[in-house]
């Protein structure tokens, strides 16, 4: 006979129940965030690991050869937007185009604003850009558009050799509400840094 009192039972039931779920979770997070979501540039012949909790999405135009949404800060309105192209034109004229896509709040000049370095990852050369302000959002070539007050771009142009011969320079923006952007900064920085050969 099993003189365990019932009330017993069933709060052990329930808190071994508790703890599987907890444990299942834990590990399913664990996992997603561990996994990241890979893509490659240059025909393959590198790759990067974007966070885990960015989501895939069908890029908005075919020049674009990656897009992703990352999640959007508390009390933003938008999701931050992360494209990967391939783009030709001079480094320091791509990045002079990004930062004139923004204007400060106080007047003062967006060039001495940016935030621009130059780091060596994976043996290659990238040239990373930092700017913050009113954004003018619109498609690329395109008149008009729609100007973002508070938004933040980070952004990295890759240029990859492999042999001593060049083999292109790959765009990667991240633009969204500046908040936004803060909350990704360290997952964008992980990504720029998983660069690898392969």
């Amino acid at each position: 006979m099993n003189d365990t009192p019932t009330t017993w039972r069933s709060s052990r039931t329930v808190f071994t129940l508790a703890s599987a779920v907890l444990l299942v979770a834990a590990s399913a997070r664990a996992a997603d965030e561990g996994e990241g979501k890979k893509y490659t540039i240059a025909a393959g012949k590198f790759e990067l690991t974007a966070p885990a909790n960015w989501i895939v999405k069908q890029p908005r135009v075919r020049i674009i050869d990656s897009e992703f949404e990352a999640p959007q800060a508390e009390g933003d309105d938008r999701p931050g937007r992360i494209t990967v192209m391939g783009a030709g034109g001079s480094i320091d004229a791509n990045i002079d185009r990004w930062i004139g896509q923004f204007t400060q709040p106080d007047g003062s000049s967006s060039k001495e604003a940016a935030k621009v370095k130059k780091l060596t990852v994976a043996g290659q050369a990238v040239h990373v850009v930092d700017i913050g302000g009113t954004y003018l959002d619109k498609p690329p070539f395109a008149g008009g558009g729609v100007e973002r007050k508070d938004y933040r771009m980070l952004a990295a142009i890759i240029e990859t050799t492999q042999g001593g011969k060049k083999t292109g320079n790959y765009f990667i923006k991240f633009i969204g509400p500046a908040h936004t952007v803060a909350d990704n900064e360290a997952g964008f920085q992980k990504m720029i840094e998983s660069l690898s050969a392969k």
